[in-house]
């Protein structure tokens, strides 16, 4: 998988795991928008086995490598100052199409 780490400013300076939490959830309503635009053959991939979640189902967890988005211990061990990781992003996607998605989806947490 390509895997699409990413951060803003409220992630890099926040030091908050709500605020984490928060973005993170505004994940868990458009798992099938994201899913669209992640590449191609997913579905063979996110089967919930070897270290993936389901291409159905949302998760996230520090340092789960296999939820959806990953918290990344450093960003814990730093205060919740940061970055998360998609893990679902495919090796064939197209990245900005990833990128504008991911984006619209952590403004749509309002934090």
């Amino acid at each position: 998988g390509m895997h699409a780490n990413f951060s803003n400013t409220t992630l890099r300076t926040c030091g908050d795991q709500a605020t984490y939490e928060k973005i993170c959830e505004a994940f868990r309503p458009v798992v099938k928008e994201h899913i669209s635009v992640y590449g191609e053959f997913n579905d063979q991939r996110l089967t919930g086995l070897h270290e993936t979640a389901a291409i159905t189902d949302f998760s996230f967890g520090i340092s789960d490598r296999g939820a959806s988005i990953r918290i990344p211990i450093a960003t814990v061990e730093s205060g919740w100052k940061g970055w998360l990781e998609d893990r679902r992003p495919a090796s064939n996607g197209d990245p900005y199409k990833i990128a504008g998605v991911i984006v619209k989806t952590v403004k749509s947490a309002k934090v």
